[in-house]
């Protein structure tokens, strides 16, 4: 322990006793306390200290207080966002979540409060965002906790939208093409159900309620644009903020070179700065655990205990369905129900409004959820019934449960209970046994498949939910010796999926989880280092396939040769200094793939399915059968060698005609951007954004890169990992990009990107001996109340 270490001393009203936060040289925070309450509210006294503008724009979104602040151009956002806030019982909320779930709210809360007391008393310490748009940050309620959930992610109503409106122009086997269902599964048009009938911005509530916050100096204007929309957002940005993809894997002892099981994961989420996540150590009695959660959640959803160890990605399954009301024309407030008509529940409520005075909104709900779109010229309206508005659903506050469980009996229990969003858990532990098991709330569909809208007339309605116990997937302690989630479909081959109809069309494809495989089924003799080196493995396995398909291709044209033997030499890793990477990404993505849907499907089909699904595409290639036509394979061949001579052309004016300049790196980077980097200058820019740097993968690499097809822009990555020596948790590994912190001005705000940058980690150490040898700041929090 150095005698040097620096010191902050903060009296505090809430604790029950003194505690400390010990700060590492990662700016991870390791807090000590002496109840269980107490470790919460230094948790969330801390995630204010070091997060406090990002949770605190993170309440405002959810709650739809953007007006207050911001003023008239964020008014929609506002009313879109309280149509989707919990509006039900709290008594039932809380006790979804356990017997103490109110109370660590409360303690985690108020340990925000206490810090937003202590900044509004000393300015100096009011992070600049704040300064820079005028206004103070607010006090946390409990509820305010669980309230909100339209930040999580839920699935399947855009997939509804967008394939009705391909059923009323194209029909329903055009929409395979778009996206291949999973299991197999051949869809119907409900009964009742006009798909021609589905306007075309429906979503646009619903969009507006999930998207993060814009802001532009025109949106932060006192004199809202003529829609009252915030300028700049669209539906794309939309999808593009929810994209996501993620890894997790634990593996037995029996293939590790330690003899203690390895867990890891990596979730794949939207980049930003801060980042999404934040890693915590919160120690009490009763209480030891490490690892990430979301800085405004009590709590640790990814991490480990003393005893056992626990990852999460998503089970992309359906929990959303969209209803089409026929409304009473004499009163667009009732709707048609089994005969009659029932009546719309209408909430007034007040949306304060910054400089001017409050704003009523009308909220309308049905007996499925809220309505986001009516037209009461064609006596129609649209609403929503989401298993997120549950009690139970807020984002990973059940984490709270099993992050305390010691056994694999416990830790089912707990997840038993989970509420969202849908995820996969892999579990081990120190005795040496690993598992998997996802968990959701599910919803029991009788007579439909979910995968199209309904009328809300009452003949499709929910019978219930799915016990997880039952009715899910489990496996433990496998002979094969690991277990690993990548968002694939991944219901065993014996579910009977036709009765529990969980979801089709939301998986990701198979091959970051068939790479992981690749790598795990040859393993013998694993290390940690081999699970970072998986982590970040760039190989991609979409461009072994394609590649396979050229090597008995030949051309008379001299570039096409030269660029056939470049991808036929290539070991298909999308390197950041691979120039066949940059030729293959823009090739297989921007025409190989489009141009195989331009001979499945009209040309007016474009639009809405894009360059479809790359699985199904490559399948037609590697299979050319009558889905092409006539001489389907001759047409293969032309299709693989004419796209390629346009992609060549794409790269030759972007990178230049020297091709030992390509390289991936120089067309795909990272770069991360303040949300307030377009309203401050470029001195304070330089130091709040970060990037541009060069990043290779793809969105099929198991080191998961995906970015806009604009201008390769990476837009969903890794931004936390983890890797855990489960028994020996000091030799852990894990990862928090950019950095720990939110405040530009801490050495931990952009710390941690170069370890990123080269695909490296830090230890995440667990024992006190070790952590205090590596200690960069000590913070002392005195209880006023002792």
């Amino acid at each position: 322990m150095s005698k040097n270490t620096p010191t902050i001393s903060y009296l505090v009203k809430g604790l029950k006793s003194s505690a400390e936060i010990l700060i590492d040289s990662w700016g991870v925070p390791h807090i000590y306390a002496s109840s269980f309450f107490d470790a919460f509210f230094v948790q969330g006294f801390n995630a204010a200290r070091d997060r406090l503008w990002q949770i605190d724009l993170s309440r405002r979104r959810g709650l739809g207080l953007l007006s207050e602040v911001f003023g008239p151009n964020y008014l929609e956002q506002d009313t879109a966002a309280r149509l989707f806030l919990y509006r039900g019982d709290m008594h039932k909320e809380w006790s979804a979540y356990g017997s103490n779930a109110q109370d660590i709210a409360t303690a985690f809360t108020n340990g925000v409060n206490e810090y937003v007391e202590i900044v509004n008393q000393n300015p100096d310490l009011m992070p600049w965002e704040f300064q820079v748009l005028g206004y103070k940050p607010a006090f946390w309620s409990p509820e305010d906790v669980v309230r909100f959930r339209s930040h999580g992610y839920w699935f399947n109503l855009e997939s509804e939208v967008t394939r009705a409106r391909i059923a009323c122009q194209f029909g329903l086997e055009v929409d395979e093409f778009r996206k291949q269902l999973e299991p197999e599964w051949k869809t119907e048009i409900p009964q009742g159900l006009d798909p021609c009938s589905i306007p075309e911005n429906v979503l646009h509530l619903y969009t507006l309620a999930k998207q993060g916050v814009t802001f532009t100096k025109e949106s932060l204007g006192a004199v809202g644009d003529d829609s009252g929309q915030l300028s700049g957002l669209s539906v794309a940005q939309s999808i593009e903020h929810l994209a996501g993809g993620s890894n997790n894997w634990a593996i037995s002892p029996q293939l590790t070179a330690t003899g203690r099981p390895i867990l890891a994961s990596d979730p794949h989420r939207t980049l930003g700065v801060p980042s999404l996540r934040y890693i915590a150590h919160l120690v009490a009695p009763g209480l030891n655990v490490i690892g990430a959660g979301e800085p405004d959640i009590p709590g640790i959803s990814i991490g480990h205990n003393d005893r056992i160890a626990f990852g999460l990605t998503l089970f992309p399954i359906d929990q959303e369905d969209l209803y089409f009301h026929q409304t009473n024309p004499d009163n667009p407030n009732e709707y048609q129900y089994k005969g009659g008509w029932e009546a719309i529940q209408v909430v007034e409520e007040e949306i304060p409004v910054c400089g001017s005075t409050p704003v009523k909104a009308t909220l309308k709900f049905t007996r499925y959820g809220p309505v986001i779109y009516e037209d009461k010229e064609k006596h129609t309206a649209f609403s929503v019934r989401a298993v997120w508005l549950q009690p139970g659903m807020a984002p990973y506050f059940s984490s709270i449960q099993y992050m305390q469980a010691t056994t694999w009996e416990e830790f089912l229990a707990a997840i038993n209970s989970w509420g969202g969003p849908a995820v996969n858990q892999v579990y081990a532990d120190v005795d040496g046994n690993i598992g998997w098991k996802p968990a959701a709330l599910a919803p029991i569909r009788p007579n439909w498949d979910g995968l199209l809208p309904v009328p809300g007339d009452g003949r499709y309605e929910w019978a219930g939910f799915y016990n997880i116990d039952e009715h899910f997937p489990v496996e433990y302690n496998p002979k094969r010796g690991w277990v690993a989630t990548a968002n694939q479909m991944n219901l065993p081959s014996d579910y009977p999926y036709k009765e529990r109809k969980l979801g089709f069309d939301e998986w990701s494809n198979l091959w970051r989880y068939q790479r992981i495989a690749e790598n795990l089924n040859e393993g013998s003799r694993l290390t940690l280092l081999d699970s970072l080196r998986l982590q970040t493995d760039f190989l991609s396995l979409p461009a072994r396939r394609v590649v396979n398909l050229l090597q008995g291709l030949e051309s008379d044209n001299l570039k096409l040769t030269q660029a056939l033997e470049m991808l036929k030499n290539w070991d298909c890793v999308m390197g950041i200094e691979s120039a066949p990477a940059a030729l293959f990404e823009v090739w297989f993505s921007q025409y190989l793939c489009p141009a195989v849907m331009a001979k499945l499907v009209p040309p007016e089909a474009h639009k809405l399915i894009g360059a479809g699904d790359p699985a199904v595409a490559i399948d037609v290639l590697e299979n050319p059968d009558m889905r092409l036509g006539a001489n389907s394979q001759a047409l293969r061949n032309d299709i693989l060698l004419s796209s390629l001579v346009a992609a060549i052309e794409k790269v030759e004016k972007t990178l230049g005609l020297d091709r030992s300049q390509w390289a991936w790196g120089k067309l795909h980077y990272v770069f991360l951007e303040h949300p307030l980097s377009n309203l401050v200058d470029e001195k304070t820019r330089e130091q709040i954004d970060i990037g541009p740097k060069p990043k290779g993968g793809s969105s099929f690499t198991v080191n998961k890169t995906q970015y806009r097809t604009n201008d390769f822009r990476t837009i969903v990555s890794a931004s936390f990992r983890m890797i855990l020596d489960v028994g020996n948790w000091d030799n852990s590994l894990a990862l928090n990009m950019p950095g720990q912190s939110g405040v530009a001005s801490s050495t931990h705000y952009k710390n941690l990107f170069p370890l990123y940058e080269q695909e490296q980690a830090f230890p995440l150490l667990y024992n006190r001996e070790a952590i205090e040898k590596v200690v960069q700041q000590r913070i002392e929090l005195k209880s006023l109340n002792l």
